[in-house]
């Protein structure tokens, strides 16, 4: 039996209760947004590691593939960071892993799981900080589990954390508000994030809640990004 740590949107940031998590496991998945090359050296002392490059993961992540399959104690894994950029033959997988959204998410459909583990890195959205612990043995998902980790960072780990979160404006709600309709206009992402000034994934969620949720209004997007 294997005991595989999943993992995800690091970014810049291994907590103390992710590590103690990592010590009892045998191998380590990251679903991308590790942000700097000494948390993917940091995560290989600890066990063997297969990770995927996440859409903030620039240049000096050049040699990270942006899609992964392999094969762990007989169980067939596909890894990518986004969920749209999973293949449609998810048949020829049984353990799909994604991340970005920073929200945990498992569900089973047909003889795969689909498996977001959130995000363990700095608190984002106000939602929980997230893993998952997968148990595998010969061909066969023994367990998988949802670790729910602390938000306590001890001083000395503590030092870059103002920079390193990325706060949520005090003016979220009238920003959400101006994000809708610049996007009744057919403003790009990109153009919303700059001219509203918010973080780029923020900006990327807001405009996903309101075109795939037909008739959402302010109060359903915050609810639906745990603002």
């Amino acid at each position: 039996m294997i005991t595989a740590a999943v993992i995800s949107d690091t970014h810049n940031l291994l907590r103390p209760a992710v590590l103690e998590q990592l010590a009892g496991c045998d191998v380590i998945l990251h679903g991308g947004d590790i942000c700097r090359q000494e948390i993917v050296d940091r995560l290989r002392e600890r066990a063997p590691l297969y990770v995927v490059r996440g859409n903030n993961d620039r240049d000096w992540a050049e040699q990270i593939p942006y899609t992964l399959d392999f094969t762990l104690e007989g169980v067939r894994f596909f890894m990518t960071h986004k969920k749209t950029d999973i293949p449609g033959r998810i048949a020829d997988y049984d353990v799909i892993v994604y991340g970005h959204s920073h929200r945990f998410a498992m569900e089973q459909t047909g003889g795969t799981l689909f498996l977001n583990p959130g995000s363990c890195g700095p608190r984002r959205f106000r939602q929980n900080i997230t893993m998952a612990i997968l148990r595998i043995e010969n061909g066969q998902i023994l367990s998988a589990d949802r670790i729910d980790l602390p938000d306590y960072i001890p001083a000395a780990d503590n030092r870059n954390r103002a920079a390193i979160e990325k706060e949520i404006p005090a003016d979220i709600r009238n920003r959400i508000e101006k994000a809708v309709r610049m996007i009744k206009k057919g403003k790009s992402v990109t153009e919303i994030a700059v001219r509203l000034r918010l973080d780029h994934d923020l900006a990327e969620n807001i405009c996903r809640m309101y075109l795939t949720h037909p008739g959402v209004d302010i109060d359903g997007i915050m609810r639906r990004l745990g603002l």
